[in-house]
């Protein structure tokens, strides 16, 4: 495979990406990405996140490799690889599943009911033009792809509701689609039916934010990372009443290997 070539940064772009940082170590970075900011592939952009990397990379070596997505307007944890070595031992366990990925997000109208469940909607992607969405879909449809999603309710307000989301598979849009999928779609989420605004407040953006990662650290044991919400998101909750759990203590707890 040809390397890829480096993407030219201004000193802005660096100290941006820079002080997106809250862990790094020899084998991983973890960052927290804000909302409206693409991982990769981001349109009307001039360089998305997957690009900015190249600040962290040392002369003639490549640079460090995302080991998945987020949404351009979702905020929160993204991992990536600083060694070919650690990129496909990570691969590997994001294949396994053996990496835990944990969402807020904020719905309405209301917590779901029951206010914790699984859901098991099959998804399928639907291109229109240049946009792609994901829709519900019989298992049997040809496009089907097998979809799994765990959610708990955390706290409950007039008309919105704040949930716990872990995907336990990695489909395009899936917490987006699943929750819609129950009548509870992400505030904000213009795309699959959410409120943009709620009890007269608006929505500044996509309500999901990736609060947790837990994975199997490429140098033995497995790591946490949590990342703080957003003063958006932390501002309407407080305005729509809705507790928050507490993410501002320690960002990364690290447990040994057997």
């Amino acid at each position: 495979m040809k390397p890829l070539r480096p993407v030219p940064l201004s000193a802005e772009q660096v100290a941006s990406v820079r002080s997106l940082v809250f862990h790094n170590d020899p084998s991983v970075l973890a960052l927290n990405k804000p909302a409206g900011l693409s991982s990769q592939g981001g349109r009307g952009q001039v360089v998305t996140l997957d690009e900015m990397l190249w600040a962290f990379a040392k002369p003639g070596k490549a640079r460090p490799r995302l080991i998945h997505r987020l949404d351009r307007d979702t905020s929160g944890v993204i991992l990536a690889a600083r060694t070919q070595p650690a990129a496909s031992f990570l691969g590997k366990a994001m294949m396994a599943r053996k990496i835990t990925k944990t969402y807020l997000a904020l719905v309405a109208p209301g917590a779901p009911i029951p206010p914790s469940g699984r859901i098991m909607e099959a998804l399928r992607r639907v291109e229109t033009g240049r946009e792609a969405r994901m829709q519900v879909c019989a298992t049997n449809h040809p496009d089907a792809e097998a979809a799994e999603t765990y959610y708990r309710t955390l706290s409950t307000a007039d008309g919105a509701a704040l949930l716990e989301v872990s995907p336990r598979t990695g489909r395009m849009h899936q917490i987006r689609v699943h929750l819609a999928a129950i009548q509870r779609p992400i505030v904000g989420d213009a795309w699959y039916g959410g409120a943009l605004m709620i009890q007269g407040l608006p929505a500044p953006r996509l309500m999901l934010h990736a609060s947790a990662l837990t994975f199997p650290h490429p140098d033995g044991g497995r790591m946490t990372l949590r990342a703080p919400l957003p003063a958006d998101f932390a501002s309407l909750l407080e305005g729509l009443g809705l507790r928050a759990p507490d993410l501002d203590g320690t960002p990364v707890t690290r447990e040994a290997g057997p």
